[in-house]
């Protein structure tokens, strides 16, 4: 049910939506918040409070949300505070239980050439789709080899077990295709890259169920 903030209920319900069930405490506390160079920087969902100073400090101009529009509280603060700041928000939609698709790769690279910098992206911890985009940013826009990167990392909170892994997982292939044949990365998405089979073979080798209730379950990845 969307969050009505006409209303000081309405508003109320929706900052503990945010805080409670959105998991906004802990990132009230720890925010996961990165620099990616470039103008651009990696965080977990931010609250409309921290909208505000990261506005105030970096002169941020738009916000790439990588959870898409939902119905979370936190999603409908966000997009107030936004227009409220003047702040781009641009809802980019990335998944963190499977791998990405062709489209998913292609529209972010595009949306990285298109968007106003200084500019933040998040998704709901920071750790798994945040990494996907930076770890697409960082080779996209700052030129970083596929094999230098470090954006899908336990040191923020993504962890290679369970659904999860399977973002790592894409870019090892891509790297293990290339010692058979180099190509592009780019090349390799558009005419190498299988998302159905490579799913087939990422489920073959994951390694445990204790480490996808962990992710699924315990942490409530989305």
């Amino acid at each position: 049910m969307p969050h009505n903030l006409k209303t000081r209920l309405g508003r109320l319900l929706a900052y503990l939506d945010m805080h409670l069930v959105d998991h906004g405490m802990i990132r009230a506390v720890y925010n996961n918040f990165y620099d990616l160079g470039g103008g651009m920087y990696r965080l977990s969902q931010p609250s409309p409070a921290q909208l505000a100073d990261y506005q105030q400090r970096y002169g941020i101009r738009t916000v790439i949300n990588l959870r898409g529009d939902n119905s979370f509280g936190s999603y409908v603060l966000e997009a107030e505070a936004c227009q409220k700041l003047g702040i781009t928000l641009v809802d980019h939609r990335l998944y963190s239980r499977r791998l990405p698709s062709v489209q998913d790769v292609l529209s972010t690279r595009d949306l990285f050439e298109r968007i106003e910098y200084p500019a933040l992206m998040h998704c709901k911890s920071g750790a798994d789709r945040a990494g996907l985009g930076a770890s697409l940013y960082r080779h996209f826009r700052m030129g970083e080899p596929i094999e230098q990167l470090r954006q899908l990392h336990w040191k923020y909170g993504h962890f290679q077990f369970g659904n999860t892994g399977s973002l790592a997982f894409f870019f090892r292939r891509y790297l293990a295709d290339n010692v058979v044949e180099p190509m592009a990365f780019i090349d390799w998405v558009q005419t190498r890259y299988d998302p159905k089979a490579l799913t087939v073979e990422f489920e073959q080798q994951k390694k445990s169920l204790i480490g996808t209730w962990f992710i699924d379950k315990l942490l409530r990845r989305e």
